[in-house]
């Protein structure tokens, strides 16, 4: 319920990772095989749909160096990058970004056939064999509650108008000037390009939420295997 009154994009992730180690808790509710599967699977997919996020943000923040960005607003010690405003229309500036923002998100909200809702499937079916129904409600519903701030990302880029940047939350508005009286002091390094290998990691963390399905039993017999040598130590 937190991540829905963020304005700041990566504390809004990290509100939503409450919500993602529920999941991981509720796969830990019975230590049958499906449920220690289960919780391989969700953890693995979990952490590199994570990484995607994160590097794709990064290469946001890299490129907002060439828009008009009011630098009043931005905190030297943090990236260009810090509030969802600051991503309205940015598919009409960078529409592949995006797009793989867009799905790294929807697969977190455990949208099929991305690779997110195999992870959530897993773990609501092993938790629905131990008997626990109320429980499994209840993850469906924060699921539903983290699909709305998912969505306001998501919205921002591609159906908000981007022409009107510094359009910030008055609190953070104030907080940040404080911060910045001293425009001259503003020293952002990111006149440099992104590097090859970050750029190569999130094209294949993005391939990888969108083929699983086409190649899903490498995937799931690991966590499979894996599963069995846990309960057999």
């Amino acid at each position: 319920m937190g991540g829905l009154v963020q304005f700041r994009i990566k504390r809004l992730l990290a509100y939503s990772s409450i919500s993602h180690n529920g999941f991981l808790l509720l796969a830990l509710v019975g230590l049958s095989l499906e449920s220690v599967q289960g919780f391989l699977f969700y953890l693995s997919q979990y952490i590199l749909t994570s990484i995607c996020v994160f590097f794709i943000l990064v290469l946001i923040g890299h490129s907002l160096k060439d828009r008009k960005i009011n630098y009043e607003l931005l905190d030297r010690e943090h990236s260009p990058l810090q509030f969802i405003a600051q991503l309205k229309g940015y598919f009409y500036h960078n529409p592949i970004l995006a797009l793989s923002l867009a799905i790294s998100l929807f697969s977190l909200l455990g949208i099929p056939p991305l690779i997110g809702f195999y992870g959530k499937q897993l773990v609501l079916s092993a938790a629905l064999q131990e008997g626990h129904v109320f429980l499994c409600i209840i993850a469906i519903l924060t699921s539903v509650v983290g699909g709305v701030y998912y969505l306001q990302v998501i919205k921002a880029m591609f159906f908000l108008d981007g022409s009107e940047e510094g359009e910030y939350p008055s609190s953070e508005n104030t907080q940040l000037k404080n911060k910045n009286k001293n425009k001259n002091s503003l020293d952002l390094n990111f006149k440099t390009l992104p590097s090859s290998s970050l750029t190569i990691t999130v094209s294949t963390l993005t391939l990888i939420n969108l083929l699983f399905i086409l190649c899903p039993n490498i995937w799931l017999s690991s966590a499979n295997i894996l599963a069995m040598l846990f309960l057999n130590i």
